[in-house]
């Protein structure tokens, strides 16, 4: 089957890419390269010994989403990465989240459902539960009002694709709502390397060790946690990329059990900032330069999964520890540099 990867050449997409072509999927990317690079491409080919088709698309352009599904009428299954997934630049620029992360995902809607049957997976986040009640944080959790314009989009993209599931009978969707994807291929030749300055902690981490930058910000020391800094359940991206390949073959072979699910992605144990910070530093044998400065808005207190509907009915289990994350984030900053 030819598989449609939206924002492929990204840190999450590229290393779902590499996944596919692993289990024989034919890959076609979409990306505007608005964070990414072209370099992105052989990586995945020399990984895979295969090049996916890659075309520059921006998805906000209606007319260009049209008349891509028109020159590829056999794409029946979409994994869709292209948003912009930063939570501090969204309280800044809302604007710019609203129209890049819907409107794009309406108009791949609006295609698929022109089709008998489709698959559709869905990038979607932790962040839909904004504070939760309870941790670990379930499936069933209330989805609260959130807490920054990032996390809305992910809450409202999950409502549109509920919602056309509901009435577009061919359509099947499910929702990977991800905690904090860190690392690197084991090959290093793809990994995490954000345009500008990084918005994740731990690209920051590397390039501030590398000296790329001068000092590791860490937003709030006096938080209801054990050392005051937010916590996260941080899973590597390989294991993240594997599930949506498992979520995906879930769809093709019909086992889901409603037309749109949703399933938690991550490892199940939360880490603190100060012990990301620590545990990067006994990785690298490299000390920080970091300084606690106030809260950034938009930030929860603490968020980590319970996998276990992940694990049972997915049949999917994180495999890799923090500290095989960021040996992998740290060989590919030194790769980089």
């Amino acid at each position: 089957m030819k598989i449609l990867v939206t924002g492929g050449l990204g840190f999450i997409g590229s290393h779902v890419v590499v996944e596919l072509q692993n289990e024989g999927f034919e890959v076609v990317i979409i990306d505007n390269l608005s964070n990414s690079t072209i370099d992105v491409l052989k990586g995945i080919t020399d990984i895979t010994n295969m090049e996916p088709i890659f075309e520059k698309i921006d998805l906000r352009e209606k007319g260009s989403v049209k008349d891509f599904f028109k020159r590829h009428k056999d794409i029946n299954g979409v994994v869709h990465f292209a948003a912009s997934k930063a939570v501090g630049e969204s309280v800044d620029k809302p604007l710019v989240y609203y129209e890049n992360n819907l409107n794009s995902l309406i108009y791949l809607l609006q295609e698929l459902q022109k089709k008998e049957s489709s698959y559709f997976i869905f990038s979607s986040s932790c962040t839909v539960y904004g504070e939760a009640d309870a941790l670990p944080i379930t499936e069933s959790a209330l989805v609260k009002k959130a807490k920054s314009p990032y996390g809305n989009t992910k809450q409202i993209g999950e409502e549109i694709i509920m919602d056309t599931c509901k009435v577009v009978s061919g359509m099947n969707a499910i929702a990977l709502r991800y905690f904090n994807p860190i690392g690197a291929h084991n090959s290093i030749k793809i990994g995490e390397l954000p345009i500008g300055t990084p918005q994740n902690l731990v690209p920051f981490i590397t390039q501030t060790a590398i000296g790329k930058r001068e000092q590791l910000l860490v937003f709030g020391n006096d938080y209801p946690t054990g050392d005051g800094t937010c916590i996260r359940d941080y899973i590597h991206v390989v294991d993240l990329a594997k599930a949506h390949v498992m979520a995906l073959k879930r769809l093709i072979q019909g086992s889901n059990q409603d037309n749109f699910e949703v399933f938690n992605i991550g490892t199940g144990k939360g880490s603190s900032v100060l012990e990301v910070i620590r545990a990067f530093e006994n990785v690298s044998k490299t000390k920080l330069n970091y300084k606690i400065v106030g809260r950034r808005e938009g930030d929860v207190i603490a968020a980590y999964a319970d996998t276990t509907k992940a694990n049972t009915v997915l049949g999917w289990k994180s495999k890799l520890s923090l500290k095989d994350a960021l040996s992998s984030a740290w060989k590919w900053e030194l790769n980089n540099s």
